[in-house]
């Protein structure tokens, strides 16, 4: 195999190593003796050098995973013994930033921190903020169909790709289609926007920018409780405001950031931007439908605009180290009259001995992301699986009950396997003719959407 391969793209590029992404679960089976296997990781340089691969990879039955920054959370970039991956680091080039209709083009194995340097540093943005942004790359962003802090104002990555270039498992090269919007069939493209390299390989985006705003306010406030908060991003999101950033802190994650309130209330972080005038009058507005809220000032948006990124690989994994640790977070999404009790109940699955947050953010007219995160340690590392298993199980069946989705942005993998089916529905044998009809051999990624090979 390995022979092959260096055939294609050079003995320079490819090596064995281990292949895993952020999945906690995955990270606690590396501490507790299982490690990700030993596979093939194969660096092509071109798009004739992935179509090349992507042929042999079919024709031998070999599974293809792409690969990029991955700090993905949900094990969907997890190969096996016999597999191979497809590093898209060589793939890193900007190829345009037209200031004049605000598109910019670029590769797959661009950094999504360099490229929002790239655009600030002429006035623009492309206004996706995950957290994790230093880390990802363009093509895992549309593999996970990513939304950032800022998708209440920019949307999400679907949101900001106007065309992507793909090749498929049998080494056909798709190129972007023309102008900002088509009614030339459907938006195949976007079948790629969440497929979890399911499909075939991204090898570069087209993507929607943003001139930068000449005027940013962020202010905090602090509601009675949960139900409170979340009527006032409501009231917010249904004014036609389009907020930069829109947080709300429950009173345990409030408390967890630092916030000093009282009893049972929450944290709420607002930024309006714009021009200066309308910036104001939107954060004016902001503050009326608050209503009896207190305001906190601006203290609450400069300390969290200084931790945005704090959430890293390395202090996820600095965290898991000690045997008997547990950590892991939850986004789900549901409209606004199920958030309150969805809230109530998730969080009592996810608490019982350990931490346990919620933020709710990423708002859309008719609901919001409420975003979990719990932690622990026991005693054993098979009590560590059966409580973190229980918290999982508890989420997901929360959320199916009551008619959330079960993931926002963090997409499927391994982690949500089990659930996804539920939740598509019909929708499954519609991805699974897809997925045959692009992928009859079952090439690309045989983890993605809970998939197995």
């Amino acid at each position: 195999m390995r022979t092959e391969l260096e055939k294609i793209v050079g003995a320079a590029a490819v090596d064995e190593r281990p292949v895993r992404d952020l999945w906690p679960l995955g990270i606690m089976d590396e501490r507790a003796g299982n490690p990700a296997p030993k596979v093939l990781l194969v660096r092509p340089a071109g798009r004739d050098q992935v179509a090349a691969v992507l042929r042999w990879a079919t024709a031998n039955n070999v599974a293809v995973t792409p690969v990029g920054g991955a700090t993905g959370v949900c094990g969907a970039v997890s190969p096996q013994a016999g597999e191979i991956a497809v590093d898209m680091s060589a793939f890193d080039r900007v190829f345009e930033i037209d200031e004049t209709n605000l598109v910019c083009r670029c590769e797959a194995g661009v950094n999504g921190y360099a490229l929002e340097q790239q655009l600030n540093a002429r006035g623009l943005t492309l206004g996706h903020y995950p957290s994790s942004l230093p880390g990802t790359t363009v093509g895992g962003l549309v593999a996970t169909r990513s939304s950032g802090q800022e998708s209440s104002r920019y949307g999400s990555i679907e949101d900001m790709v106007l065309g992507l270039a793909v090749v498929l498992p049998d080494g056909t090269y798709a190129a972007p289609r023309p102008g900002p919007r088509s009614a030339a069939g459907p938006a195949l493209h976007q079948l790629f926007v969440g497929a979890e390299g399911g499909l075939g390989i991204v090898l570069d985006a087209v993507l929607r920018v943003h001139r930068l705003p000449e005027a940013t306010l962020g202010r905090g406030y602090a509601l009675a409780d949960v139900r409170a908060g979340l009527e006032c991003m409501r009231l917010v999101m249904q004014s036609g405001i389009r907020p930069l950033v829109m947080r709300l802190y429950d009173p345990e994650d409030s408390a967890f950031n630092g916030y000093e309130l009282g009893a049972g209330e929450c944290a709420l972080v607002v930024a309006t931007a714009g021009s200066r005038k309308v910036a104001e009058a939107e954060a004016a507005e902001v503050t009326r439908l608050a209503g009896e809220a207190r305001g906190l000032g601006e203290q609450p948006w400069e300390r969290w605009l200084a931790h945005r990124f704090d959430l890293s690989a390395e202090r996820m994994r600095a965290f898991l180290a000690p045997a008997g640790a547990y950590l892991d977070t939850i986004e789900l999404a549901a409209p606004w009259t199920v958030l309150p009790e969805l809230h109530a109940r998730v969080k009592a699955a996810i608490g019982v001995g350990g931490l346990a947050l919620c933020h709710f953010s990423h708002a859309y007219e008719q609901g919001c992301c409420a975003y979990f995160s719990f932690a622990g340690a026991a005693g054993t590392e098979d009590e560590a699986r059966a409580t973190y298993g229980r918290a999982w199980e508890g989420a997901m069946t929360s959320a199916l009950e009551l008619g959330a989705t079960i993931t926002h942005h963090h997409g499927v993998g391994q982690a949500r396997a089990r659930w996804v089916g539920d939740e598509m529905g019909g929708w499954m044998r519609v991805w699974r003719a897809v997925k045959e009809g692009l992928d009859p051999e079952g090439t690309m990624n045989p983890r993605a959407l809970g998939g197995s090979r």
